[in-house]
């Protein structure tokens, strides 16, 4: 029987994962805290980073875990660059790919679909978008002098900030917050934020029908 994804059952184990990388890794080591104190049930089957001096590509080899580099440049295109990605992750058997600031699009092939997350450091869809990662979401942020900021986590399609959203998580911007301040405070919700959506995951409770995500009871 062909699998259907997000799967409709629990998988009954640890969710494989393979965690794609371009900057620090902070989005890794948070993942590998949770999987050690034993609040995410994952394993973190491979590591891909898009740039051989990141900063995750060190936390990777500290935590001991399988690395790739597949550097964009080296590839002619998105179709090869996503090709040799998605080899990997099958290689690897994975059930979930997880984009921790990896700013490279990829073209998401069909036994991947809905089985690659983003997280995104706003309420999408305020402040998305091609040009959109990292500082230049807190500056614009705080520059449009926002109340409330947040994370979304969603299922990533070929465009960029744009499949179903899974999980929103919100904090308060107070007036004299600058965007480093602001930015803490999201990443202070990212963590909370893509580990349970990961879990959602895992337990087979996510539903996508018509580009919304329902979140259903437990089995």
């Amino acid at each position: 029987m062909t699998e259907t994804y997000p799967p409709s059952q629990p998988l009954g184990r640890p969710v494989r994962l393979a965690v794609l990388i371009s900057g620090g890794g902070t989005t890794l080591d948070n993942f590998m805290t949770r999987i050690g104190n034993g609040s995410l049930a994952a394993d973190v089957s491979l590591v891909i980073a898009s740039r051989p001096d990141c900063g995750g590509v060190g936390k990777a080899e500290k935590h001991g875990l399988p690395l790739e580099v597949c550097a964009r440049k080296e590839f002619p295109d998105t179709a090869s660059f996503s090709e040799r990605i998605f080899g990997l992750c099958r290689e690897h058997q994975v059930d979930l790919v997880i984009l921790g600031g990896f700013l490279s699009l990829l073209r998401i092939p069909d036994d991947y679909l809905n089985r690659v997350m983003n997280i995104h450091p706003s309420l999408i869809p305020a402040f998305c978008g091609k040009g959109f990662h990292g500082s230049h979401v807190h500056e614009a942020a705080w520059q449009r002098g926002v109340k409330i900021a947040g994370c979304t986590v969603h299922f990533a399609d070929n465009e960029y900030d744009h499949g179903p959203i899974i999980v929103q998580r919100v904090t308060s911007i107070a007036y004299n917050d600058t965007p480093t301040e602001i930015a803490a405070k999201v990443f202070r919700e990212e963590c909370e934020a893509y580990p349970e959506a990961i879990e959602l995951f895992a337990q087979g409770r996510l539903r996508v029908e018509n580009h919304r995500v329902e979140i259903v009871e437990p089995l």
